[in-house]
């Protein structure tokens, strides 16, 4: 693999083993490793446009940019105002590209002992937790009344457990434990 296209930080970047770049700030920690989302991998014949390579780039140091100066001037009317900026950004480097970024990867990690398998109830689907019903954060009360006899019960219980931890709309927690009695009955 001769090279990549990688995106970082909304931006995207041609890169090659051991180039450095100049990227907008990342969160990761200077010294530490990440791998940002692949698009391509090209230059062994065809381009892979669905590739399941990784990269693996190394954060160098967090650094701020040139300064940038702004002027603004209005005509006849002495207005003249000067600002500026630095924009923070990381120098990075990619280590590896494919098949290399998974060794380098092994090696860095020491072997962890073999876990037991897992039991039959672990290994089985989670169950599906409820949520309220979508869009529910922008549902007024009076929307909340008339919508919630139609939900169904695990659905009008995420929705109540949601009312009392986050916006506590005492008409909208009434209308959900009357909604959750309807149910009962």
């Amino acid at each position: 693999m001769s090279y990549a296209i990688i995106t970082v930080g909304g931006k995207q970047y041609r890169v090659r083993e051991g180039e450095r770049l100049l990227v907008d700030r990342v969160k990761t920690e200077a010294g530490k490793t990440f791998e940002p989302k692949v698009l391509l991998v090209g230059g062994d014949g065809a381009p892979d446009l669905a590739p399941s390579t990784t990269v693996t780039v190394r954060v160098l140091d967090h650094v701020l940019g040139e300064k940038v100066r702004i002027g603004k001037y209005k005509q006849r009317v002495g207005y003249k105002k000067h600002t500026g900026y630095r924009s923070r950004l990381t120098q990075i480097q990619v280590e590896s590209i494919g098949a290399a970024a998974k060794q380098a990867a092994a090696a860095a990690k020491p072997k962890a002992e073999e876990a037991p398998a897992p039991k039959a109830e672990e290994t089985a689907a989670p169950a599906r937790t409820a949520h309220p019903p979508k869009d529910y954060d922008t549902l007024t009360v009076a929307q909340i009344q008339e919508q919630a006899p139609g939900w169904r019960r695990p659905n009008i219980e995420a929705a109540l457990e949601h009312e009392q931890a986050n916006a506590n709309r005492k008409g909208a927690i009434a209308a959900l434990e009357a909604a959750l009695k309807e149910k009962e009955s």
